[in-house]
């Protein structure tokens, strides 16, 4: 008649075994609980973390910077940043151990959202007009490479230090003519405040001359040198999440709707739909699959930033990305 009792004991001693066996992941954004962020959660609520043997808790960000330092300090193991950013950080801070490991905006978002009514529809317009910028946005830290490839004249633009509560009400209210964001968020939050699309124009960077990447999961070096199992575990588990918000990006901001459930998902849908068409699932990515970077490519994303600022060490691409941890069963193809 014990043994019954003994095997339950048994199957809950294994179970707590196990979940104490879990390496704690946490991850920090770079922004809100928005459509773009709705692969991580998707990862987490189909225990595709847990079946790596993760315990990955998603934290909310405030800029495509915000993650860096928390990273490179060991506050979070794994974030999600700009690696332009995570260059100059790395210049700046020799040593640090951070570095990106896997690369998700193959195609950066970085744009400068205006308004026609106000002037802007191609980057020569901003001449002479007011520019709604947030020091901490990663679009506005790449905009001098923008200008330089587009012959703008910085002096020839007024830059207006906003903060980002305050970006697209200030565009929408006519305060500014434009502002520098990513093209999914601020594009949609100054429709959603009342600005009829067809006023709206969006000048990707990427698309006048910027060859940059975008944001990547960045990783604490320390930890993953570490925890090599876990940093590849929980790329793959990334990569499931993006998979399925892929195909199935409804049932995506379902997911999502439980973090924010303030949010309005038709317009999340329409946010997450606009970084995979725009940003994720580029050419390159659907010949070569999710993660990497061509290093010809990179190379000259280097020489761009090396246009508009000056390092203090030479730069080496080996310092910013390290696909070391990718996996490689076929698990992002």
């Amino acid at each position: 008649m014990f043994r019954p009792s003994l095997a339950a004991f048994a199957a809950a001693f294994s179970l707590a075994a196990a979940a104490h066996a879990e390496t704690a992941m946490p991850f920090a954004l770079d922004w809100k609980f928005e459509g773009p962020a709705a692969p991580y959660v998707v990862a987490v609520d189909k225990g595709y973390f847990t079946a790596e043997g993760l315990s990955v808790e998603v934290s909310e960000g405030a800029g495509s910077l915000d993650a860096i330092p928390k990273v490179a300090t060991g506050a979070f193991p794994v974030g999600f940043a700009d690696i332009n950013s995570l260059m100059k950080f790395l210049d700046q801070n020799p040593g640090a151990p951070v570095t990106a490991v896997m690369m998700i905006y193959d195609k950066p978002p970085f744009a400068v959202v205006g308004r026609k009514s106000l002037g802007i529809e191609a980057p020569a317009d901003l001449a002479g007009k007011k520019l709604g910028a947030p020091p901490p946005d990663g679009a506005w830290a790449q905009f001098p490479i923008f200008a330089e490839a587009n012959g703008l004249d910085m002096a020839s633009i007024t830059v207006e230090p906003v903060g980002f509560p305050t970006r697209e009400p200030m565009l929408a209210e006519g305060q500014v003519d434009a502002v520098t964001g990513f093209s999914f968020t601020s594009t949609l939050n100054v429709i959603r405040l009342g600005v009829e699309a067809e006023d709206v124009s969006v000048l990707l960077m990427a698309d006048h001359g910027v060859a940059l990447y975008g944001n990547a999961v960045i990783v604490n070096t320390d930890f993953a040198k570490a925890n090599p199992e876990a940093v590849t575990g929980f790329l793959r588990a990334v990569a499931k999440g993006w998979k399925d918000s892929i195909s199935d990006p409804e049932a995506a901001i379902q997911t999502l709707m439980s973090r924010n459930p303030a949010a309005d998902a038709a317009l999340e849908r329409q946010r997450l739909q606009m970084s995979i068409d725009d940003n994720v699932l580029t050419d390159w990515v659907k010949q070569n699959g999710l993660g990497g970077i061509d290093e010809a490519r990179m190379a000259k994303a280097i020489e761009q930033t090396k246009s508009v600022y000056t390092f203090v060490k030479a730069p080496d691409a080996k310092l910013y990305f390290d696909p070391s941890y990718l996996p490689t069963d076929g698990s992002l193809t």
